[in-house]
């Protein structure tokens, strides 16, 4: 049962320690916080064996507050929000800088919004301590004993949901209180007295402004301007900031603001109340129709849900499925197309095209090919412009749908290209690389292209460029450099093609063809043992993605995590495992990129299960959607997998892993991990089969060298810092510069054994083996 006589108070520890340092400093107090916060209770238990002046600006003057008329030490002014006309303004703004000037009064102010611009000369000349409605909010064990004080027998879910809905508010758990630990009479309850007590006190013109804005959380100038249509969203808020604390600035630059959750919940019971349904729609209709000039296709959805807009519904779904996958949401918006009535669908090609892609994306193989035999009907029984664009829409599903694979894409495109040529069809812009940095591991693999690079090019180049529109221009050389680069072949060759290929995407192509070159870019820096370059290229191109390509920013990031991984940096790693998608939750096939590269954070924390499982998945999705790449890189991380969880199969697996590698000439795929697989090699010599000496002898060099130069890739380090004498130290920087054993034994006054002794130690800590990874690994711990 609940205690119901007494006053349980329990001081909210922040305000209270601000509250105390001012008092002991003698400094001016700033309160604020929405009503029922605790301003007032915090200082009249702060002040109740103390004299003092207590005065709120709802029924008191300035003609009241003469300087000579205080005669206590401490004067508080509560209620500061009520100030509004401009003349009252000018007035208390006298009385309390005359306070201010007092040496033996303590000037305590007491409001609902933060410090007021009218004031604000004041707090410039003296230092007010603010304390501000965070401040007043308990912990979440201050209010398990603020309800246990009050005898409340609650359950650990209700604890959690009272929490959840006031995050130690005072007034919030002082309403569930009273209501016996009802969550839901004590939501009413506090929407009751908002009503009573806040909103009614308002201007209708604010009233009306917060409620047809609460149908969003987060709001901007411009979109509270489509909603409401009223000029003046700027004063409005203005207003709002100084009637009360109940919405905040989310950031200076993107200028977003948020609702109060309190303030939200009543307000849009307020305007349920107030509002016709026809008068709500149009605010959800202004709403949705600003996300969607914005973009934002899946808020704007939302928002014409919220009341049944079919039609605004079916004509941004069709606008959707006009773009690509990489543009399209078309898995985000997934919920919304499988909702459709499916006679809806067989209408519109578009829509029969954007769902056989969507279930393709998901993995449905069935059901997009069913899909795509509705479009092939309705394309034969269509007439004119209608069938017309039907086959441009089965020519794009041909082209892009990824379970496919690439069987038949040669005859394809040349198929394409004439008749875009004669003008009997149109096909959108189709992109290749999904967003990623790989033109034979984008859209779709192209491995088996590999195999007659040089020949496809010329005989094809021609004809992808001028179908794939403006993302073709730079494939072909990109195209040439990536399988150049997998094969092993001339660096300066594969560098030039690069550089060509980036330079046609520059001029008048996609970002997303950039993106691949400067993939490409990196991976050639890494195998070149310039790592810090690598970085920065990468670093550089994500600050022109921020507004150029957003949607490019994940994998972005995603390809730093990779080049991370070779230099060890846990902080980095660990930042991009927090955004990374969960493969437990769904799997989702174009963040194929994410999912290998967090398969490898697995292994470097150790973690061989969760990397198993996650494999597993890998190899399946690369299995149904034909993706040779995929499948030999996670084979290989497979491998290197079971060997650390001690199961037999990785023998079977490396041997796939390298032989399949090996039928494309694939080297980089094999070395860029060789830090991983080159200690099993060693346990297995005489089993692993090699049928090309050049390609064992070519990986076998390189892969050596990789793991030299980068000896931490994805291995667990111990904890604590390396330290170094400043002989080893002296020692290691004479290396880098190129110098010899006798030559700084020479210049160290040293004989060349105890050189050697140094060097040995040094690697020893740094746990590598070698001058140049010792270099390296001293370089990236700031050692030299």
């Amino acid at each position: 049962m609940m205690r119901t006589t007494g006053d349980v108070y329990l001081w909210p520890a922040a305000a209270e320690k601000k509250l105390r340092m001012a008092y002991q400093a003698g400094l001016p107090a700033y309160l604020y916080g929405v009503t029922g916060v605790g301003k007032t209770s915090l200082i009249r238990h702060f002040l109740e064996k103390k004299e003092y002046f207590y005065v709120s600006a709802l029924n008191t003057t300035p003609d009241d507050l003469e300087s000579e008329k205080i005669t206590a030490p401490v004067i508080v002014l509560d209620d500061l929000y009520a100030i509004s006309d401009i003349r009252l303004k000018d007035a208390y703004y006298q009385r309390i800088q005359e306070w201010m000037e007092r040496n033996d009064l303590w000037v305590v102010l007491i409001s609902r919004a933060p410090f007021p611009a009218w004031l604000l000369s004041l707090r410039m000349k003296y230092s007010f301590v603010m304390i501000g409605e965070e401040d007043f909010c308990l912990t979440r064990e201050q209010q398990d004993e603020y309800l246990e004080r009050y005898g409340l027998q609650v359950s650990e879910e209700q604890l959690e949901k009272a929490w959840a809905v006031g995050r130690g508010n005072p007034m919030s758990l002082r309403i569930f209180v009273m209501e016996n630990g009802n969550l839901e009479a004590t939501m009413r309850t506090v929407w009751t007295y908002l009503e009573s007590h806040v909103y009614d006190q308002w201007d209708t013109e604010l009233q009306e402004f917060f409620m047809d804005i609460s149908i969003v959380k987060d709001f901007t100038v411009s979109l509270a301007a489509m909603i409401t249509g009223n000029k003046h969203v700027e004063h409005m808020l203005a207003q709002g900031m100084e009637t009360g604390n109940f919405f905040a600035k989310m950031g200076e630059k993107d200028g977003v603001w948020r609702c109060k959750d309190a303030m939200r919940w009543s307000m849009k019971q307020r305007l349920h109340k107030k509002r016709s349904p026809e008068q709500i729609s149009r605010l959800y209709y202004n709403a949705g129709l600003y996300y969607e000039m914005e973009g934002e296709i899946a808020k704007a959805l939302e928002m014409y849900k919220v009341y049944d807009d079919t039609d605004s519904i079916f004509r941004l779904l069709v606008a959707n499925a006009r773009e690509n996958a990489t543009i399209g949401n078309y898995y985000e918006l997934r919920n919304y197309y499988l909702e459709l009535p499916e006679d809806l669908i067989r209408e519109n090609p578009v829509l029969m095209m954007g769902m056989s892609l969507l279930q393709s994306i998901l993995m449905n193989v069935d059901e997009s090919e069913r899909w795509y035999h509705e479009l092939e009907e309705y394309q034969k029984r269509a007439e004119g412009s209608d069938a017309r664009e039907a086959r441009g829409r089965l020519i794009t599903l041909d082209i892009s749908l990824p379970h496919r694979g690439i069987s038949g894409m040669t005859e394809l495109l040349r198929a394409a290209g004439v008749l875009i040529t004669d003008r009997k069809v149109h096909i959108p812009e189709l992109s290749v690389t999904s967003n990623l940095p790989s033109m034979m591991n984008g859209g779709k693999d192209f491995c088996e292209w590999s195999r007659k690079d040089r020949e496809l090019a010329v005989s094809l180049g021609k004809i992808i460029e001028f179908v794939l529109g403006k993302y073709g221009k730079g494939l072909v050389p990109l195209a040439l450099a990536e399988s150049y680069l997998e094969k092993g072949q001339d660096d300066y060759e594969v560098m030039a093609l690069i550089q060509k290929g980036r330079m046609q995407a520059e001029s008048g192509g996609k970002i997303e063809q950039v993106f691949v070159a400067n993939g490409l870019l990196c991976w050639m820096y890494l195998i070149r043992q310039d790592l810090e370059e690598a970085l920065h290229v990468m670093q550089t191109f994500r600050e022109r993605c921020k507004k150029e390509a957003p949607k490019l920013i994940a994998n972005i990031d995603t390809f730093l995590c990779r080049l991370h991984l070779y230099r060890g940096d846990t902080a980095e790693i660990l930042a991009w495992l927090e955004s990374a998608p969960d493969e437990n939750r769904e799997f989702y096939i174009l963040e194929r990129f994410r999912y290998v590269t967090k398969v490898r954070v697995y292994l470097q924390q150790g973690r061989y299960e969760a990397a198993y499982n996650l494999l597993q998945q890998l190899l399946y999705y690369a299995k149904e959607m034909e993706r040779t790449y995929i499948r030999i890189e996670s084979t290989l991380l497979l491998a290197v997998t079971c060997y650390k969880m001690d199961r037999k199969e990785w023998k079977n697996l490396l041997q796939e892993a390298v032989s399949e590698a090996e039928s494309y000439h694939f080297v980089r795929i094999l070395t860029k991990e060789a830090g991983l697989w080159l200690p099993l090699l060693k346990k297995s010599r005489e089993e692993i089969y090699w049928t090309d000496p050049h390609f064992h002898r070519q990986v076998l060099e390189e892969g050596k060298r990789m793991a030299q130069m980068y000896p931490g890739y994805l291995r667990i380090k111990a904890e604590g810092e390396v330290t170094l004498s400043d002989t080893a130290r002296k020692i290691l920087r004479m290396q880098a510069e190129g110098d010899s054993m006798n030559k700084i034994a020479g210049q160290l006054g040293l004989a060349e054994v105890t050189v050697k002794y140094h060097c040995r130690e040094t690697y020893r800590k740094l746990g590598v083996n070698g001058k140049a990874a010792a270099v390296n690994e001293a370089r990236k711990r700031k050692l030299i």
